[in-house]
């Protein structure tokens, strides 16, 4: 299968420091390409990738210092749409900006949301083009999205399977790991919290944006002042399978609809159990007594330490490699990309327009471009 993978400019794929979305693509693209296809990545030129790169930009626009990331998009689409022949499946991982501009071609386009949906300013946009197939990263993530949303498929994240190291059992014992970044949304107060009350240590890394800093200087920062609580900082990827792999367990004490969490997963792969808030997608990701526990109060959360205790790592781990891995994901990819090939989907289509239509092959390809036999995965 022909297939465009077109990634947001503000990180490199993979992304040099934090960057989930541009991961993610990464992980996709490098299966896909694994398993047989031709896959095509619009991205920024410092991305590294075993696909066809077609460099957008020439760096990360975040890191390259620049604010505003709409030109640099509408000049990426702009390509991409004169290229929309070459390929069978065009999927983006960006928001908004590729609605109007690929309507006509909702027959071989995908668009997976990677971020909360209970955003008001999106709405318009959400309401009024409403033929772009669409993949949820969970089922919880739909909620806000009008009734009509063309949902095509819910399909979880999945990162390589050896990309965190098993760890059987955690040096010294481990500690609570909290991962990520200090915002009132993560709940870090929570996780110092479980480490007081249950008198093992806890150790966070992660960043402090700018917006989050008062957050920072005000709340957390002077919490951190105890003998239990160490402050890391952020860490890089191979400091981070370290940091997970020797936790006890990672505290994931959200208070926000969260529509994945990827750290989860990282910890799972590890065979970290993860303690976690029942909020957005947690339980979707974490089966109840086997990856970790889904809690719903401090009390809980407390007791769940010592459950994690006697949890199975070997367990944790066999049941990311079920549900979770790269493989997983692109498998579901395919199968969603198969289904949408086939015209199972009948709102994919214009008004006016149907599959074997003047200007249209029988399988949905534009300006009679032929689309090729769909490959399976094995």
């Amino acid at each position: 299968m022909r297939i465009a993978q077109v990634a947001p400019l503000a990180e490199a794929v993979p992304p040099k420091f934090y960057g989930g979305t541009e991961r993610v693509v990464s992980w996709l693209t490098e299966e896909l390409v694994r398993q047989g296809h031709d896959v095509t990545l619009f991205a920024s030129g410092d991305s590294e990738t075993s696909a066809r790169l077609v460099a957008c930009c020439p760096e990360g626009l975040r890191l390259a210092g620049i604010r505003d990331h709409v030109a640099s998009h509408l000049a990426m689409l702009y390509h991409l749409r004169r290229r929309a022949d070459e390929f069978d499946i065009i999927h983006f991982h960006i928001d908004l900006l590729q609605y109007p501009l690929f309507e006509d071609l909702n027959h071989k386009c995908v668009t997976t949301l990677h971020g909360r949906l209970d955003v008001p300013d999106f709405m318009p946009v959400y309401r009024t083009f409403t033929g772009m197939p669409l993949v949820s990263i969970s089922d919880h993530q739909r909620g806000p999205m009008p009734e009509n949303a063309n949902w095509l498929q819910t399909i979880h994240h999945g990162l390589p399977a050896e990309n965190c190291r098993f760890s059987a059992k955690p040096k010294d014992g481990g500690y609570l790991a909290f991962l990520g970044r200090i915002s009132p949304e993560k709940r870090p107060d929570r996780a110092i919290e479980i480490a007081k009350r249950s008198g093992v240590k806890l150790k966070i890394a992660a960043k402090v944006d700018k917006a989050d800093q008062e957050y920072w200087d005000e709340v957390i920062e002077p919490m951190t002042h105890h003998p239990l609580v160490e402050y890391i900082g952020e860490i890089n990827e191979d400091q981070k399978h370290e940091f997970l792999g020797n936790a006890l367990a990672l505290a994931f004490p959200i208070d926000w609809p969260e529509p994945f969490g990827l750290v989860m997963i990282e910890a799972m792969s590890a065979g970290t159990p993860v303690i976690a808030w029942r909020n957005g997608s947690v339980p979707e990701v974490i089966k109840n007594g086997v990856s970790g526990v889904v809690v719903e109060s401090m009390d809980e959360a407390v007791a769940a330490v010592e459950t994690v205790k006697a949890m199975s790592r070997e367990g944790v781990r066999r049941y990311f490699e079920t549900r979770f891995t790269a493989s997983v994901m692109a498998r579901s990819y395919v199968a969603a990309y198969e289904s949408l090939l086939a015209g199972e989907a009948d709102a994919i289509k214009l008004p006016g327009l149907s599959f074997g239509a003047p200007g249209l092959d029988l399988n949905g390809a534009a300006n009679g471009a032929t689309v090729r036999p769909v490959l399976r995965a094995v």
